[in-house]
């Protein structure tokens, strides 16, 4: 992640000196690319702090759900995952059934802690993809029940972390697929909108900044995610547009653009540069809100990861 002092000029419109830089790179491509990795990653300290020599997966701290096995964690879901150092996905919902939810209890655990998939996700994870759509398509009663479930404990969590230092909090929920909301906009506003809104209401009381990174197509809601309390968004380039996050974001809402990940894989290096300096002519404004977040996955050829890397390097001081 960029500096917090550098992506807080960004999201509140301050004339950051450079574009904030946030570079995340798998544990998977460590394990796979070993020291030819770490060598690029010391190239560019700006970016990755000091590489240690000898740096390798181990020292790249990631969660159990990033580990090959299965476990399960506090609300009961079961995860499971085959590809060390990515990540892995739910196999076992605890709530098949909607009566389920009417006894369901919220964790115990008071720690701070809002991983990833902490409200839309976390309701599929709950009752599996096909039950949860058809809880949205048919508005039953435990839908709204089973928000507030989830919605009470992250303003637990959130209220336990906003006592923590620093001024900005950091969350993650995929709302998007490739080509919208699976549950519409209109219902997103309708159930979900006001839960995000309670939650990021416990953050902004405590004077704290929010971060919101949301995978998939999500344009349509952006001005919503702000009227709840998002202070910046990390959307995905490719499955939102750059013509749609220009048209709907540029000089209004700040966003931390996820540089075209699904890319990098398939490009040339000169492909991956062009494409960082087209984002960057197209939403830079030099009062702030934009930032640039590039993740590198085991997929990813070393001279795509050297390019992109120099040209976000280059970029970053675009005038």
């Amino acid at each position: 992640m960029a500096s917090e002092e550098l992506l807080i000029k960004a999201m509140t419109w301050q004339y950051p000196e450079e574009i904030p830089v946030s570079v995340g790179v798998l544990p998977a491509v460590l394990l796979k690319h070993g020291e030819k990795m770490a060598d690029i990653m010391r190239e560019y300290p700006q970016f990755f702090g000091t590489i240690k020599d000898g740096y390798s997966a181990e020292d790249h701290w990631y969660p159990q759900r990033y580990h090959v096995g299965s476990y399960t964690d506090e609300w009961g879901c079961v995860w499971e995952n085959i590809g060390e150092g990515q990540d892995a996905i739910v196999k076992g919902h605890p709530l098949p059934n909607r009566e389920d939810i009417l006894t369901l209890k919220i964790p115990e655990n008071r720690d701070g802690s809002i991983p990833h998939g902490f409200l839309y996700l976390r309701l599929l994870d709950l009752r599996g993809f096909e039950e949860a759509m058809t809880d949205f398509a048919e508005e039953c009663p435990e839908l709204r029940i089973l928000i507030d479930k989830v919605t009470e404990h992250n303003c637990i969590q959130t209220a336990v972390l906003a006592d923590r230092p620093g001024k900005v909090l950091y969350y993650g929920d995929d709302l998007g697929m490739q080509h919208g909301l699976a549950v519409g906009p209109e219902k997103w506003r309708k159930y979900l909108k006001p839960a995000f809104k309670k939650i990021f209401g416990v953050a902004r009381a405590a004077g704290k900044l929010v971060y919101l990174h949301t995978d998939g197509c999500i344009w349509e809601i952006i001005p919503d995610l702000f009227e709840a309390g998002t202070d910046m968004v990390n959307p995905q380039f490719r499955a939102n547009g750059l013509d749609n996050l220009a048209r709907v974001c540029k000089g209004k809402y700040p966003i931390n653009l996820d540089l075209d990940r699904q890319m990098f894989p398939f490009a040339r290096p000169g492909e991956c540069a062009d494409h960082v300096k087209r984002c960057v002519e197209a939403l830079y404004l030099p009062q702030g809100g934009l930032g640039l977040s590039i993740e590198i996955g085991p997929d990813v050829p070393l001279p795509n990861v050297k390019a992109l890397l120099r040209a976000a390097d280059e970029c970053r001081f675009y005038r």
